[in-house]
């Protein structure tokens, strides 16, 4: 009888936390914006290479250093823009300022329109075990601009880089991570190309706690293996508190 009360309050503990989440999206969904490479000339228009939300004041695009990282062909006619809304008839914003943090794999884009925004969490670590969501743009070429909310736990805190058993594993990435390293998250949920920038935030108040990151911290972390795993990363969101301070100077 008390395996069955059991077992009744676990099924009742998940389908409460699943309808937290179903509540939470809404509220997350419009502040969740994609980047992308913007040609009026080509088709199609857009090309979606990342994922990012809006910060305190509104105004500010959190997302990866580098999404944005290289330079658009302007003989072309290409511009990084940030894109709001989703579907087909997306807002087209133009980036008016970067702010960036290449070592944590960061930035910042300032734009002209004031989207709502998500909090940041206050604490610089959060717990292992603590249960989390993101929501982004996977497999952006594919799927289009239609977010998809994944979910995940903190599964550990975890070095960016770890030393390799031989030197020959290193690069000069991974070697410049161990002279400067920092925790990152390790997550049990599986983030896609399109996902890096998206926002890593607690299911139980939706507060920003990290910002998704495929390729700065699995380029550190992994380099040693010829088959990396599946495995996601998120950069803790005390790098992007740093980050926009700075901006406030």
């Amino acid at each position: 009888m008390i395996r069955i009360i059991l077992l009744i309050l676990l099924l009742l503990m998940s389908e409460l936390k699943a309808t937290e989440l179903s509540s939470l999206i809404p509220k997350v969904k419009p502040a969740v914006v994609a980047i992308a490479v913007y040609n009026p000339t080509s088709a199609p228009r857009f090309k979606l290479i990342g994922s990012g939300f809006a910060v305190a004041p509104g105004n500010r695009i959190a997302t990866n250093y580098h999404v944005i990282e290289k330079l658009p062909d302007i003989s072309k006619n290409e511009s990084y823009v940030v894109l709001s809304g989703h579907g087909s008839q997306p807002q087209i914003h133009q980036i008016k300022d970067i702010r960036s943090s290449r070592e944590h794999d960061l930035a910042l884009l300032d734009i002209g329109a004031t989207l709502p925004y998500l909090e940041l969490a206050q604490e610089d670590i959060i717990a292992e075990g603590t249960e989390v969501a993101f929501t982004g743009y996977p497999i952006t070429a594919v799927l289009g601009l239609y977010p998809a909310t994944h979910r995940a736990i903190i599964s550990a805190v975890t070095p960016i880089a770890i030393p390799a058993d031989h030197s020959t594993a290193l690069n000069p990435r991974t070697l410049r991570q161990l002279q400067q390293p920092f925790p990152v998250y390790q997550l049990d949920g599986t983030a896609y190309p399109g996902n890096s920038g998206s926002a890593l935030y607690r299911q139980s108040d939706g507060k920003v706690v990290a910002v998704i990151n495929m390729v700065l911290v699995k380029a550190s972390r992994e380099a040693v293996l010829s088959d990396p795993s599946g495995i996601a990363f998120a950069i803790p969101v005390k790098h992007l508190k740093q980050l926009m301070a700075k901006n406030n100077d």
